[in-house]
């Protein structure tokens, strides 16, 4: 990753992308185990769906726990927000209208597999991270960019989580 000087309210985002040499079909069962995500995630610890939902659907919501060295231990709830079986699977933490953050799995067919992306955009709602920005202004740039390494780092560890369990067929 780059250094942009992007602020937070610019909405940074950060994308990481593989091919799989598996289907969609089986790539999808994998993305949207959010139990499996916590599992492979460095970050995101545990996963509870919530109203009744077994797993995800459009509108579905869950709450995630979720760890970070330097940030502590937080609870959010997350929605749904992009729902296309074997294409997308999209959720907005907090609030859908104004996320504090949001988060996508997009897969294509491509050259006999899957190519898989994970993408995050921080914003617009104020975060964890705003309260670090409010107490360090000057140092806003730099705060948003280490987060942004973080996210990519985190995401590039799942996609490869993902890809070994979808090429061994487990």
């Amino acid at each position: 990753m780059e250094w942009t000087g992007a602020r937070y309210a610019d909405g940074p985002t950060v994308e990481v992308e593989t091919w799989i040499d598996s289907p969609p079909e089986r790539v999808w069962e994998l993305v949207t185990d959010m139990q499996l995500i916590a599992r492979i995630s460095d970050e995101l610890q545990e996963v509870q769906w919530l109203d009744g939902a077994q797993g995800p659907s459009l509108g579905a919501r869950f709450t995630g726990r979720n760890r970070h060295d330097a940030l502590g231990e937080w609870t959010t709830t997350s929605h749904v927000v992009e729902f296309e079986p074997q294409r997308v699977f999209g959720w907005a933490v907090r609030d859908p209208e104004n996320p504090m953050a949001s988060w996508r799995f997009a897969l294509r067919p491509a050259d006999g597999g899957t190519q898989l992306s994970q993408w995050v955009r921080m914003g617009p709602a104020p975060s964890g991270l705003s309260l670090a920005i409010e107490r360090m202004p000057e140092k806003e740039q730099k705060i948003v960019f280490v987060r942004l390494r973080d996210f990519e780092r985190g995401m590039t560890a799942n996609l490869a989580g993902i890809k070994e369990l979808a090429e061994a067929g487990a």
